[in-house]
């Protein structure tokens, strides 16, 4: 039992005994008190005023006068503030609480059961034709959180990504390696399968364009000419040939997919992504329109005189949407219907939530409905995660034109970044290049991912990777320099043979604990409520800001109270007790964010 739930006991029972009154769980307000008061809890005893027929600050006195008399163990003492009882938890309960915490592995976490609900999360969903960039980093990062959040919520979780490999822009690439490659493979030019084939993808728009200048320069006016462009007419060709199922042009878009896939997985593997399942977009597109077929011919769709095939979503205060088009090709709706269908096919899903760009906030509104029409049990409460976009602070980034930053470079400068930023700190430690490398790599990727992530998912953001990779304020850095701080004092504990087991510190009588000692345990108690508040609210950015009050909390105990220097033997072995649960807790929360923690900095 908590310290929470063990008063909402104590305040039933003195209600009870005092005024007769059978109070609910929910009816007792506990709220932490405000800090120009003495305390830790506050109950707030409106809502007992009533049934008392006295005063907010009578009530007060005498409920918690109850708890002091009848939960000694719990309350050691209290004051009243107007209608507000502030209590002041005993040090035996805080001790027994850090035991507790430490006890426990997974500590704020809710188990997964066979009954637990499926969830499905889908996130990444990249195009074949370049790399993986900036904005697909905050997308994977966001959904790869947002799953660890999920499963740590007690929830079973399956990460798909849908992959987008049919298409005009996908024979762009191909056209371009077919006309100036030569024959390069990744093996040949070095390069990464995906990076290769970004640079044809480059290259084509850079032909393209000059055609399109060349023909505007010869009087033709400019959307003509972009549609009449000899290079643009070859792709489109091309794309009617894979449609077709021509072997040659197959043969080809399978070899340079294979490519791509094969660098997409390094960088997956790199930034600490993975996946249960992976569909592609070659295979959706099909289901979709058999399912759209199947809609039309239940009546819930129509067919317009040139065949098309649209969704009349007046009804629902929206409007038309094209499913087919008057040629019998899909568009994004009918691929994200075929989709649904195999997924749910595969899985039986419970909730599915597409990790995706508030740019698409109207195409997942439509696509709920649909899906709920064609009978998908979870269409109609399907989450779109929408979140803004990502800049740096040189602006945007346009991958046609080859200025988009890679995902790939943007992870080996933020390494590189952070191996120049420790290298004083690495200096004054025994640490060989490789661990400091390693260290490099933990720090350098923490960056990236905490300062993206400590940014409400919903807001356009920027980010400044000279700021990310500080050891000082609100940063990934700074946190795993506090927990490689608490490391390297429990490894000098254990050098001076002290053991730190949770029954060496649980049994030891600790009495007159500082403020801000029972505050860090206050914090740590806090945990599990955060965990679920950020699964509500899908919001890794709680856990961010979470582990920054924690890390800075801790900091400002260790900077005011000696722990392995300390003479008392019971209230450093306390300290060291809480020293551990604060870097395991720091460890859980940072970790659902996929960020490592290194144990020497």
């Amino acid at each position: 039992m908590t310290i929470e739930e063990k008063l909402i006991a104590g305040v039933q029972s003195a209600v009870k005994a005092l005024y007769g009154m059978e109070a609910t769980p929910e009816q007792v307000q506990l709220q932490k008190t405000r800090e120009e008061f003495e305390g830790h809890l506050t109950v707030v005893v409106f809502s007992f005023v009533k049934a008392a027929r006295k005063s907010p600050e009578m009530v007060g006195n005498e409920i918690g006068q109850y708890l002091v008399e009848h939960a000694s163990d719990v309350v050691a003492r209290f004051n009243v503030v107007k209608g507000f009882l502030n209590l002041v938890i005993s040090d035996a309960q805080w001790v027994e609480l850090l035991a507790q915490i430490n006890a426990d592995p997974k500590y704020g976490f809710q188990p997964v059961t066979e009954e637990s609900p499926l969830v499905m999360i889908e996130y990444s969903s990249p195009n074949t034709n370049k790399p993986l960039h900036l904005g697909h980093v905050r997308n994977n990062l966001l959904g790869s959180a947002l799953a660890r959040i999920v499963e740590a919520n007690g929830n079973k979780v399956v990460k798909t990504n849908i992959v987008n490999d049919r298409g005009i822009h996908i024979c762009k690439s191909m056209l371009a390696w077919l006309k100036w490659g030569n024959g390069e493979t990744p093996e040949s030019s070095g390069k990464k399968g995906d990076h290769l084939i970004g640079d044809y993808y480059v290259a084509f728009d850079k032909h393209y364009r000059e055609e399109v200048r060349a023909l505007v320069a010869q009087g033709m006016d400019e959307e003509t000419a972009k549609q009449e462009a000899p290079l643009i007419k070859e792709a489109h060709e091309m794309l009617v040939k894979w449609e077709q199922g021509d072997a040659e042009v197959r043969a080809l878009w399978k070899k340079m997919n294979e490519w791509v896939y094969a660098g997409f997985d390094e960088t997956y593997k790199m930034m600490g992504v993975s996946f249960d399942k992976i569909y592609y977009e070659s295979d959706t597109y099909l289901e979709g329109k058999e399912k759209v077929m199947e809609g039309l011919e239940k009546g819930f769709f129509y067919r317009r005189d040139d065949g098309s095939v649209w969704a009349d979503l007046t009804a629902e205060g929206l409007d038309e949407k094209l499913l087919l088009r008057s040629d019998g090709t899909s568009v994004y709706m009918t691929q994200d219907i075929g989709t649904a269908k195999l997924r749910f096919q595969d899985f039986p899903i419970d909730k599915m939530i597409y990790v995706v760009g508030n740019e698409q906030n109207y195409h997942f509104q439509v696509l709920s409905i649909l899906l709920d029409k064609l009978g998908f049990k979870w269409g109609k409460d399907l989450v779109h995660f929408s979140y803004g976009m990502v800049e740096l602070p040189n602006g945007k980034m346009k991958s046609r034109e080859g200025t988009v930053v890679d995902a790939d470079d943007l992870m080996a400068a933020m390494i590189d970044d952070a191996y120049e930023a420790s290298k004083e700190r690495t200096k004054q430690t025994d640490m060989d290049e490789d661990e400091a490398r390693e260290v490099a790599r933990k720090v350098g990727l923490g960056a990236l991912k905490y300062f993206i992530l400590k940014v409400d998912a919903r807001k356009n953001m920027l980010f400044n990777p000279e700021e990310s990779i500080d050891f000082n304020g609100n940063t990934g850095p700074f946190i795993q320099y506090t927990y490689a701080r608490i490391a390297s004092i429990l490894r000098r504990a254990k050098e001076q043979g002290i053991d730190v087991s949770d029954e060496k510190v649980e049994n030891r009588p600790v009495r007159g604990l500082a403020t801000k000692e029972t505050e860090l345990i206050q914090k740590l108690s806090q945990f599990p409520a955060v965990v679920r508040q950020a699964g509500t609210d899908y919001s890794p950015s709680g856990i961010c800001n979470y582990c920054y009050e924690l890390t800075k909390s801790f900091n400002q105990f260790y900077h005011d109270y000696s722990i392995l220097g300390e003479p008392n033997e019971d209230l450093k072995y306390f300290r060291l007790s809480l020293a551990k649960a604060v870097a395991k807790v720091i460890s859980l929360g940072m970790g659902l964010l996929g960020i490592e923690m290194p144990e020497r900095m």
